[in-house]
């Protein structure tokens, strides 16, 4: 790899987890000045980065005007976990009739494993990190590399406001609805090692629009915790 591209991948990596986490506000113009002296890079590396992420979805680009914070509302949102039901639905037909025995026994095994630490991890974003990996690995399956990587990008778009739904849980001491999760997974899990299609897209389209329900107070309490952060 040249020089010129290990810089813009360092760049766009690191570009990428700050409009993750929003650390540029909502719909802020960025800075290309200040950029290119906090992350010791030209400009041209820096356009690079900037021009994958609006092709992702995390950043806009606004003629003359320059590179904006994607927005935050829960139209967005909305269309987000839309798109999120449907490659995960579809993936899941297809992974159900065509995955091997062995790789639909590694999954299982996986979810077996992780429901040992869920119930009792406290950091939050290993919380979000184990929910995805499971998704991931379940939309695997299917064997669909473009599928499982716009399902990926899909993820970190919704990355910030399932962090926010996770953090409310977790001060309101909710521990029954996190819980539900699990039971969820488990749900199906079951219904993907007995090949039971019906059942298992059920259980996961429920699963995924429950949240999907709760967008426009998870966005406002998204932009509160945004502009107004805990002491």
């Amino acid at each position: 790899m040249t020089d010129k591209g290990s810089s813009v991948d360092r760049v766009y990596e690191t570009l990428r987890d700050m409009a993750i986490n929003f650390d540029f506000k909502p719909g802020e113009r960025l800075n290309e000045t200040h950029l290119t002296s906090k992350l010791n890079v030209s400009r041209t590396p820096l356009r690079e980065a900037l021009n994958r992420l609006v092709a992702e979805g995390f950043l806009t680009l606004a003629k003359g005007q320059g590179f904006f914070c994607r927005a935050l509302s829960p139209e967005q949102i909305l269309e987000l976990y839309q798109l999120r039901c449907a490659l995960e639905t579809e993936a899941l037909r297809i992974g159900i009739s065509t995955a091997g025995d062995e790789d639909i026994a590694a999954f299982c095994a996986y979810l077996d494993e992780t429901e040992k630490t869920y119930g009792t991890c406290e950091d939050l974003s290993e919380l979000l990190n184990m929910d995805e990996e499971f998704h991931m690995r379940l939309a695997g399956l299917c064997g669909n590399g473009e599928l499982c990587r716009t399902l990926k990008n899909v993820n970190e778009r919704i990355r910030y406001v399932r962090l926010v739904n996770l953090r409310q849980l977790r001060e309101n001491g909710a521990q029954a609805s996190e819980n539900s999760y699990l039971s969820a997974h488990r749900v199906v899990a079951d219904a993907v090692r007995a090949r039971d299609t019906d059942k298992a897209v059920t259980a996961l389209r429920a699963h995924i629009e429950r949240r999907r329900e709760q967008t426009i107070e998870l966005v406002r309490l998204a932009y509160s915790q945004l502009y107004v952060p805990a002491v």
